[in-house]
C-alpha cells in the first residue's frame, strides 16, 4: 500500500473529480487509479460488487455509485486527491457538492454513447463552478465506439472546446494502442493488468492522420501564447515542454478541454490519464483565492470581499462539503481547507452557525479506510470525525479571524412518499434514523403532516427514496411501510396584484399596528435579479419617504416567506413570486417587528388569491434509449403520459434515442413498463427540466388531494 508524501507541497497537489453521465465508466477509470498509484494491489470491478470506491451494500448490489467516495493517491510525486462521483441524476447533489470543492475534473464520456444526459448536466455543473476540465473517451474498444464523433458532441451539445491530444489506434474490435500526440508515439498496454506501457513508432498507415490532427492540436494551444503562435506560424518545432506550459494554462483558464482516450475495463491509457491530471490541471495555488464576507455581513448584498491565499501562512478557512454516518464513530465530515492549517485538537469557530467546533480526531480518506492524520494543510482535502454542529455547507474558520465562504446550493426534492413505522420501537428508531440521513443530504427533506398523522420524506427521485429507506431499514434496522410516491407540487401567480394590509389589535394597553401595501407578481426571468431570490421570493424594497422604518423592513419580508411557503389551493409553496413593498404606515407606540411581520403574512396570503393562483407541476426530461424497433412503441407510450417529443436520433450500434419532457406524475412505474415491452432491452434517464401550469383537470386533482 502506498503512502502520501510527508512532505506537503501545495503546488504538488491535486484535487480533482471523476465525474460523468451513469455507466460511463467513472469507477471502473478510479479503480484504475487506485491500482497504479498502488493504493490497491488488486482491482475490484463494478460488475463483481468489489468496486474500492462503490463500498455502500446498495452500491455493490445495483453496480451504481450512490455517494461520493475521496480516495488519496499519489503519482510522479503529486498528491492526487480524487472524488468518485455518482453519474445517476437522483443523486446529482453528490456532484454539485464535490464540484464545489474540487480544483478540476476529468468528465469520462462512454465512446458509444458520448454525451448523455447526466453528461449535460455535470458539464453545465462544472461551468457554474469554474472548474477546469480535460475529457477521457472511455470503452474506445466497444463495438460501435467513435471517437471522432463523441469530440464533436462535447463541441456542439456542451459548448465546449474540445482538443484532442490523443488518437486511438483502431476502435471497436480492432482497437489496440493510443496515439500520443504529445509525445508523437504509439502506446501499447500490456503485461500484467495494463502495466507495461510500450512507445512505439506510429505506423504508416496512421502517420498522416496523426501529423494532421496533432497540427490541429498545436494550432488550438498556441492561440493562447503569443510567442508560440509566431514561433508555429514561422515554422518552428515546438518542444514538448512549451506544448504542454501552454496547454496546462488554456485548461487552467477553461479556454480548452483537453480529449484523451482508452479502455479503462481493457487497462488502456489510464496511466496517461495520470500522467496528464498532474501536467494539465490545476494545484490549488492555480485557482482563483477563495472570497468570502465577514459573517456579520452575511445577508449584505455588497458586503465587502474577504479574500484568503492558499498558503498556510494565512488565517484558516475551510468548508464542510458532505456529511455521512458511520456506525462506530457517527458523523465524519468532508472538509476542504482553503486557506491556514486545520489541527486535531483546536477549537474553530463555525460562522455559518456563530457556535464552537471543536476538532478532535482527522483522518486522511481512503474511500471506506481511514487513516489518522495531525493536520491538514492549505488546498487539501480530508475529514473530521464526530463534528458536533457542523453540516454541509457549514464554514470552519480562526475565531480571531472570521470569515463566511458561500455555502452549496442544492435542488428542490421533486417527489415524496409518507412512510410509517412498523411498531412503537420503530417509530421512535425512525425519527433518529431520518435525523441522521437528513445530515447526511440536503436534497432529503422529511416533514411531518399533523392533519393525517404522517411522516412524509422527500427526494430527487425514485432510486433516490428507495436507497435512503433501504439504509433506513439496514443500518438503523428501522422496519416501516412506504406509501406510493407522490410528486411534490407548486403554486404561483400569474398576474399583478396590489395588496394593502392593516393588522390592528387593541387588548388594553399598547395594542399591535401595521399597516403594508405590497405589489405581488410573478418574477421575470429575464429582467429580474434571480440572485436577490431569497427563500424562494424576490423582495424588493421599494419604500419611499421612510412610510415604515427601516427595521420593520425585513420582519415584513420574513412574513411574506413564511406565508408563501404554504399557498392557498393545496398548500404547496409559492415560487417565483416577485414582492415589492411599495407603501405602508405605524404607529410610534403600537408598532413592532411582530406587527410587521403578521401584517406581512396576512398581505401575502391576500396577494396569492387576488394574483391568479395556479398549479404548478415538475417536468422531467427523458431520454430513452431503445433498440430501433421499439422506437414507435416508446413515442406512443410517451404521449399517452402526457409527454412532449423533443427529437430522436439513432446511433450506429442500432439503438434509437428519444428524448422528450414528461411530468413527474406520469413517470411513476416507468422503468418496469418500459422493460415490459421493449424485453428488457430499453434505458432511460430522467433529471428535472422545469416547473409548468398544470392542466385544469389535474390542478383539480391536487387541489382536492386525490394526487
Amino acid at each position: 500500500m502506498a503512502t502520501l508524501p510527508k512532505e506537503f507541497q501545495l503546488s504538488k497537489v491535486r484535487n480533482i473529480g471523476i465525474i460523468a453521465h451513469i455507466d460511463a465508466g467513472k469507477t471502473t477509470t478510479t479503480e484504475r487509479i487506485l491500482y497504479y498509484t498502488g493504493m490497491t494491489h488488486k482491482i475490484g470491478e463494478v460488475h463483481d460488487g468489489a468496486a474500492t470506491t462503490d463500498y455502500m451494500e446498495q452500491e455493490r448490489e445495483r453496480g451504481i455509485t450512490i455517494t461520493a467516495a475521496a480516495i488519496s493517491a499519489v503519482w510522479n510525486n503529486h498528491q492526487i486527491n480524487v472524488i468518485d462521483t455518482p453519474g445517476h441524476v437522483d443523486f446529482t447533489a453528490e456532484v454539485q457538492r464535490s464540484l464545489r470543492v474540487l480544483d478540476g475534473g476529468v468528465v469520462v464520456f462512454d465512446g458509444v454513447a458520448g454525451v448523455e444526459p447526466q453528461s449535460e448536466t455535470v458539464w453545465r455543473q462544472a461551468n457554474e463552478y469554474g472548474v477546469p476540465r480535460m475529457c477521457f473517451v472511455n470503452k474506445i474498444d466497444r463495438v460501435g465506439a467513435n471517437f471522432d464523433r463523441c469530440v464533436q458532441m462535447v463541441r456542439d451539445r456542451l459548448s465546449g472546446n474540445p482538443v484532442p491530444i490523443q488518437l486511438p489506434y483502431g476502435e471497436g474490435a480492432d482497437f489496440k494502442g493510443i496515439i500520443d500526440l504529445v509525445k508523437m508515439k504509439l502506446l501499447v498496454y500490456s503485461g500484467e493488468m495494463g502495466r507495461e506501457i510500450s512507445e512505439l513508432e506510429i505506423p504508416a498507415s496512421h502517420i498522416e492522420a496523426a501529423e494532421t490532427a496533432r497540427a490541429e492540436m498545436i494550432e488550438k494551444v498556441v492561440e493562447h501564447d503569443d510567442v508560440l503562435m509566431e514561433a508555429f506560424f514561422n515554422g518552428e518545432d515546438i518542444s514538448e515542454d512549451n506544448l504542454v506550459r501552454v496547454m496546462r494554462k488554456a485548461t487552467i483558464d477553461g479556454k480548452i478541454h483537453p480529449v484523451l482516450c482508452g479502455s479503462a475495463l481493457k487497462n488502456s491509457g489510464v496511466q496517461r490519464v495520470l500522467d496528464f491530471v498532474v501536467d494539465l490541471l490545476p494545484s490549488p495555488l492555480d485557482i482563483e483565492a477563495i472570497q468570502g464576507v465577514d459573517p456579520d455581513d452575511a445577508d449584505d448584498e455588497n458586503a465587502p470581499k474577504i479574500i484568503r491565499q492558499a498558503a498556510d501562512s494565512e488565517p484558516l478557512s475551510a468548508l464542510v462539503f458532505k456529511i455521512i454516518t458511520d456506525p462506530f464513530v457517527g458523523r465524519i465530515g468532508f472538509v476542504r481547507v482553503y486557506s491556514g492549517v486545520l489541527r486535531a485538537g483546536t477549537s474553530l469557530l463555525n460562522s455559518s452557525k456563530g457556535k464552537t467546533e471543536k476538532v478532535g480526531r482527522i483522518v486522511r480518506l481512503f474511500a471506506d479506510r481511514r487513516e489518522d492524520i495531525e493536520e491538514v494543510h492549505a488546498g487539501d482535502i480530508a475529514a473530521i470525525l464526530a463534528p458536533k454542529v457542523s453540516f454541509t455547507g457549514d464554514t470552519l474558520c480562526d475565531p480571531a479571524k472570521p470569515i463566511l465562504l458561500e455555502n452549496i446550493k442544492f435542488p428542490e426534492p421533486v417527489i415524496e412518499v409518507a412512510i410509517e413505522p412498523d411498531s412503537k420501537v420503530d417509530q421512535d428508531k425512525m425519527g433518529e434514523a431520518l435525523r441522521k440521513l437528513a445530515e447526511e443530504d440536503p436534497t432529503f427533506r422529511v416533514s411531518s403532516d399533523p392533519a393525517l398523522g404522517q411522516t412524509k420524506i422527500a427526494g430527487m427521485g425514485e432510486l433516490h427514496l428507495e436507497i435512503l429507506v433501504d439504509r433506513m431499514k439496514r443500518e438503523f434496522n428501522v422496519q416501516a411501510k412506504v406509501g406510493v410516491p407522490r410528486v411534490a407540487y407548486r403554486e404561483a401567480i400569474t398576474k399583478l396584484a396590489r395588496i394593502d394590509t392593516i393588522f390592528k389589535k387593541q387588548s388594553g394597553g399598547s395594542g399591535q399596528y401595521a399597516r403594508c401595501v405590497v405589489e405581488f407578481q410573478p418574477f421575470n426571468d429575464e429582467t429580474d435579479d434571480i440572485t436577490l431570490v431569497k427563500d424562494g421570493v424576490l423582495f424588493v424594497d421599494a419604500i419611499k419617504g421612510g412610510s415604515v422604518p427601516r427595521e420593520f423592513i425585513e420582519p415584513i419580508r420574513k412574513g411574506l416567506v413564511d406565508a408563501l411557503s404554504a399557498g392557498v389551493m393545496a398548500g404547496y409553496p409559492v415560487i417565483k413570486v416577485k414582492a415589492s413593498l411599495v407603501d405602508g404606515s405605524y404607529h410610534d407606540v403600537d408598532s413592532s417587528e411582530q406587527a410587521f411581520r403578521i401584517a406581512g403574512s396576512m398581505c401575502a396570503k391576500d396577494g396569492v388569491r387576488s394574483a391568479g393562483p395556479v398549479i404548478l407541476e415538475p417536468m422531467m426530461k427523458v431520454e430513452v434509449v431503445v433498440p430501433e424497433e421499439y422506437t414507435g412503441s416508446v413515442v406512443g407510450d410517451l404521449s399517452s403520459r402526457r409527454g412532449i417529443i423533443q427529437g430522436m436520433t439513432n446511433r450506429v450500434d442500432g439503438s434509437a434515442v428519444v428524448t422528450s419532457n414528461v411530468p413527474l406524475s406520469e413517470m411513476f412505474g416507468y422503468a418496469t413498463n418500459l422493460r415490459g415491452f421493449t424485453q428488457g432491452r430499453g434505458s432511460f434517464t430522467m433529471e428535472f427540466a422545469q416547473y409548468t401550469i398544470a392542466p385544469t383537470s389535474i390542478a383539480e386533482e391536487v387541489i382536492s388531494g386525490k394526487r
